[in-house]
């Protein structure tokens, strides 16, 4: 074959690849509906990808820009996948709530094969609505009371882990990481029934593996976000590769132990037992059962859904304090006196009753929400209402939650901290959907209440005995986060002065 052949050969490839490209980012101005300006390979989301911006800033652009086009809702792209966002509330109202039918699924990779993916935060149709009916009794108030003192025990051992470094003459404590230490303690407890003590013991095994789980992955969301999802599964793709070993063996060697010597524990090991006990011995073949497969999911799940979540949002909360010491020394007498009607222990009841902490905590999901954009997949053709627009089944969408969070329309200056926007009477003024750290609808985080309760706790845990400022050469600037294609996370480690009060 000549020299020149093959350079026709090349160029004409080229010119197809370029009409295609042309013609494939036009999808959205092909059905009527408002799009960006994509670039190829990155779509919507160059900032991502090269690493200059975070998923929650560029959701807050795109939400932004749509917006002040008064348009209802637009369409982008992520990378090559063409994504439906709606901007309006009554349409996100409507996807989320009335029409959910339609938008029940995630779109999130999920394979047989790859046992870690088949969890609740990642099922799809009939299968997710069967495990959500088997595990919405585990997270009911009652539950939540039933595990409180696990993990309050934990939250004593963070103030005790906290005196420690004071009297050591530490001056200085990096919250990022002590913040994930309790929440991987709480989680090793609750979700899997073991005690590792990372607050103590920062070489502990289970911490090792559980930060390897959490390491942001541009790559593999890439994958995930633009592969046909059953095709990636019969390759052999696995989402966490080297943690189902690990973590199986963990699982497993909980589920025998307490079944051999009839341990009883106040968590969700527990409760995921009983539930799989009670199945079996009813010899059900139906959709209650619970497999020991489920179990491990589940119990994973727990570690993705709740380990980075829970400890951002402390770690923001102290870093806002720190910069707010009216608010600090407003909640640390909060604490204090709740601490003192209860005999100097925290109960379940005086955990509800400390009204400016979970205003602290609201106001720092709505300026720092963990999941800044909550994916949906469009499960049957969709006639979006008010328009001629129909969404054609398979059909990506994201929620622009950080967007929504900080439209100056529904939070007036929404760069400023403050958790008075989550008084009663100020949550009257503003519409349903303007606040949306768990999602809503049929498919609200199921661990919503668990995640309030672990961050008070470890709240508490940080503020009781403790003063936090900014660290010497702080210049106390907004918070930046890294590239991550899902989660918000700090782009640096969070260091702030202690000092005993």
């Amino acid at each position: 074959m000549s020299f020149l052949l093959v350079a026709v050969l090349l160029l004409l490839f080229f010119l197809l690849l370029v009409f295609y490209s042309k013609w494939h980012y036009s999808y959205w101005k092909r059905k009527g509906v408002a799009q960006l300006n994509p670039k190829f390979f990155y779509g919507d989301l160059k900032g991502v990808f090269t690493k200059t911006t975070d998923i929650g800033n560029s959701f807050k652009d795109i939400y932004s820009k749509f917006k002040d086009r008064h348009l209802a809702f637009g369409g982008i792209f992520w990378g090559f996948q063409p994504v439906f966002v709606p901007v309006d509330l009554n349409l996100i109202k409507q996807i989320m709530v009335k029409d959910f039918n339609y938008f029940q699924d995630r779109g999130a990779y999920v394979h047989e094969k790859d046992p870690l993916t088949v969890n609740l935060f990642r099922m799809e149709g009939e299968a997710w609505k069967n495990l959500r009916q088997k595990l919405s009794p585990t997270f009911t108030s009652s539950r939540m009371k039933f595990m409180f003192d696990t993990v309050y025990d934990k939250a004593e051992l963070l103030r005790k882990a906290m005196q420690s470094r004071l009297r050591n003459g530490e001056s200085t404590l990096n919250v990022s990481v002590m913040s994930g230490r309790f929440t991987i303690d709480v989680i090793g407890s609750c979700a899997f029934g073991i005690e590792c003590d990372s607050l103590n013991d920062p070489q502990c095994l289970f911490l090792m593996e559980c930060k390897k789980v959490h390491k942001p992955m541009v790559l593999k969301q890439f994958i995930e976000h633009n592969f046909p999802k059953k095709l990636l599964g019969y390759t052999g793709y696995k989402s966490f590769p080297q943690a189902e070993k690990f973590f199986r063996g963990v699982v497993h060697d909980t589920m025998e132990y307490r079944q051999k010597h009839d341990i009883y524990r106040k968590d969700f090991m527990h409760f995921l037992l009983e539930l799989r006990n009670t199945s079996n011995s009813i010899k059900s073949k139906d959709q209650t059962t619970l497999t020991d497969d489920e179990i491990l999911a589940q119990c994973f799940a727990f570690l993705i859904a709740g380990f980075d979540t829970s400890s951002v949002t402390m770690t923001c909360a102290l870093y806002e304090l720190a910069r707010k010491q009216d608010i600090q020394n407003q909640m640390r007498e909060e604490i204090r006196q709740v601490l003192t009607k209860y005999g100097g222990k925290m109960t379940y009841e005086g955990l509800n009753e400390l009204e400016l902490t979970e205003k602290v905590i609201l106001e720092t999901l709505r300026k720092y929400p963990v999941l800044p954009s909550i994916p949906r997949i469009c499960t049957k053709a969709y006639k979006v209402p008010n328009s001629d627009v129909i969404l054609e089944k398979g059909t990506a969408l994201q929620i622009p939650a950080r967007g929504v969070h900080m439209d100056p329309e529904y939070y007036p200056n929404p760069d400023e901290f403050n958790p008075e926007r989550f008084s009663k009477e100020e949550m009257a003024k503003r519409p349903d959907f303007t606040h949306l750290p768990f999602g809503d609808g049929p498919r609200i985080c199921i661990g919503s209440r668990f995640a309030l309760m672990q961050t008070k706790a470890g709240l508490i845990g940080f503020l009781s005995d403790t003063k936090f400022t900014l660290a010497e050469g702080d210049d106390s600037g907004e918070l930046l986060f890294k590239p991550s294609m899902m989660l918000l996370h700090p782009r640096r480690e969070i260091k702030l002065r202690i000092e005993k009060v």
